[in-house]
């Protein structure tokens, strides 16, 4: 198709292009509804050593130890991502009087590990709430982390907080902001797809060169004006 074919066929079917735009942006715009807020913190966790006897180790068991620290890291960072862990920090906001269900938790924390440090964050819509769950969290990591690490045989690895969690708003996100016009799109999209579909079924014959197309000779042509 030529653009100049093109550029008619839009214009003959342009109310065929922007129904379903008109349609998508009205269903839109009735059922909006505002994201509410969000709010996020994050907290570090190192593991500690034992300091007792150190001078006495040697560069074998340094690295080993090392080594463990990582190894606990690395799986308390997975461990806080779980179900279990989700439940213990509810039970701890249910001894608060706070109801936070631990799907909602699981959903909510995230985790990372670097060497010997993991960072546990968490997204909660009620700064107050979330507040309350970092604190839970952070005990139930430092007294209780024996849960997810069965190997030391029921004792609880050594786990220092570096810092207070500091609750701060994330702003929407981008997706959230271009939902709308994305689907405008592929509301035009799906517009131009049914002005083609309808054009090509149509029977009507509009221009010499559909006459000539279907082997048939042109004798006069009536202008419009």
């Amino acid at each position: 198709m030529e653009l100049r074919e093109f550029w008619a066929l839009l214009k003959r079917r342009w109310l065929v292009i922007v129904i379903p735009a008109i349609i998508v942006l009205v269903i839109g715009l009735a059922t909006y509804k505002a994201p509410g807020p969000l709010y996020n913190a994050g907290v570090r966790f190192i593991v500690g050593q034992e300091p007792t006897e150190s001078a006495d180790l040697s560069d074998e068991q340094r690295l080993a130890n090392w080594k463990t620290s990582e190894y606990i890291v690395t799986t308390l960072a997975d461990w806080v991502r779980g179900g279990q862990f989700a439940e213990l920090v509810s039970q701890e906001l249910a001894a608060q009087g706070i109801t936070v269900d631990p799907q909602q938790i699981v959903a909510s924390t995230a985790s990372d590990s670097t060497r010997s440090m993991m960072v546990l964050s968490m997204n909660y819509g009620d700064a107050a709430v979330l507040e309350q769950m970092m604190k839970a969290a952070g005990l139930v990591l430092v007294e209780a982390n024996d849960q997810g690490l069965p190997q030391l045989g029921g004792e609880t690895a050594d786990l220092v907080q570096m810092d207070e969690p500091i609750v701060n708003q994330v702003p929407p996100g981008i997706t959230t902001q271009l939902q709308l016009p994305l689907r405008l799109g592929l509301a035009l999209a799906a517009g131009l797809g049914l002005a083609l579909l309808v054009d090509y079924l149509d029977p009507t014959v509009r221009g010499r060169r559909e006459v000539e197309a279907m082997g048939l000779p042109v004798v006069a042509e009536i202008p419009r004006k």
